[in-house]
């Protein structure tokens, strides 16, 4: 089973969003793809339903996931990048 560990900034900047919704909208995606720089972007469900945009890192040797951003509702930034936009 992967890990998956959440940035402390993740709740002080959206306290709505805590860590074991960004777990649960990470095994709930819907959509991901990776960035030039490296990092992913993701948008998944939590275990209340809501739709969670997420930013992280992906370490594929050790199975790891670092979620450095995480919050609700997705941006419709994110939303046209993974071409989820309505």
């Amino acid at each position: 089973m992967s890990e998956i560990c959440v940035h402390l900034r993740v709740a002080d900047r959206n306290p709505e969003v805590g860590p074991d919704d960004v777990a649960a909208a990470m095994r709930g995606m819907i959509g991901y793809k990776q960035r030039s720089s490296g990092e992913w972007l993701a948008v998944g469900l939590d275990g209340r339903g809501r739709l969670l945009e997420l930013v992280y890192q992906y370490d594929e040797e050790d199975d790891f996931f670092f979620v450095l951003h995480g919050m609700t509702p997705p941006s419709g930034r994110t939303l046209r990048e993974l071409g989820l936009e309505r």
